[in-house]
């Protein structure tokens, strides 16, 4: 009868996978451990999606007078104010991104003829500017041992995330109207030189644009094309 039993409940486990997986000791462990070990997450994932520039600011570029506001708030802030102005007067002057702005070397810098070889990011067109009083000015003190133009006070170049930092904490204490970032020094370029006449081509090598409808965007946004619209 014993062994009647025994047999009987043999097969009920076999074929009861409940059953089956209490009665294998090994099987309920890794089950455990299955469950301690799991890292799938426990919420759904969320995608963080940027709001339009329109709603962090008006516009995305400076006039020739905020910058001018940036520059001045740099030179007072800190003991590093004569590093931070240059940086900004130089991606201002030639439309420098913050990547080519931090790998800029004194070896593109002649400051006896005043040139400057700007290598261009994302495949843009190398190109030779000049370089004027004001940014020679800045450029000078800052002649050091290290290759870097722009460098930190432990001697390392300087980085975009450092360049976004400064740009924006100093956008704060010249107190402009909305935050700003590093790019709208380079459209606030294009924007002064379209609102000065260039003509786009011009512009286009200035940039280092290979695409005239990349420049397109500054002189659409040029006034003085309407200026003489009403002739009051």
């Amino acid at each position: 009868m014993a062994e009647a039993t025994r047999t009987l409940s043999h097969i009920f486990v076999r074929f009861h996978p409940k059953l089956r997986t209490l009665a294998n000791p090994q099987s309920q462990q890794h089950k455990v451990n299955s469950i301690m070990t799991d890292t799938s997450p426990t919420t759904a994932n969320r995608t963080l999606r940027r709001l339009p520039n329109a709603t962090y600011r008006p516009r995305e570029y400076l006039t020739e007078k905020e910058v001018d506001r940036l520059i001045e708030a740099a030179r007072k802030r800190g003991r590093n104010g004569a590093r931070d102005a240059a940086a900004i007067l130089l991606a201002y002057r030639h439309g420098l991104r913050a990547a080519e702005l931090c790998a800029l070397r004194w070896s593109q810098v002649d400051l006896r003829n005043g040139r400057l070889h700007v290598n261009r990011a994302k495949g843009g067109i190398e190109s030779v500017h000049p370089l004027h009083g004001p940014e020679l000015r800045a450029l000078r003190p800052l002649q050091g041992p290290s290759p870097y133009v722009f460098t930190t006070e432990a001697g390392t170049p300087v980085t975009t995330a450092w360049f976004l930092r400064m740009i924006q904490r100093t956008g704060r204490a010249a107190k402009l109207p909305f935050p700003i970032h590093p790019h709208m020094l380079r459209h606030s370029t294009g924007y002064k030189l379209a609102n000065q006449g260039e003509d786009t081509r011009s512009l286009a090598h200035y940039l280092g644009h290979r695409n005239l409808q990349s420049t397109a965007r500054y002189t659409a946004l040029a006034p003085d094309r309407f200026a003489k619209f009403w002739k009051d």
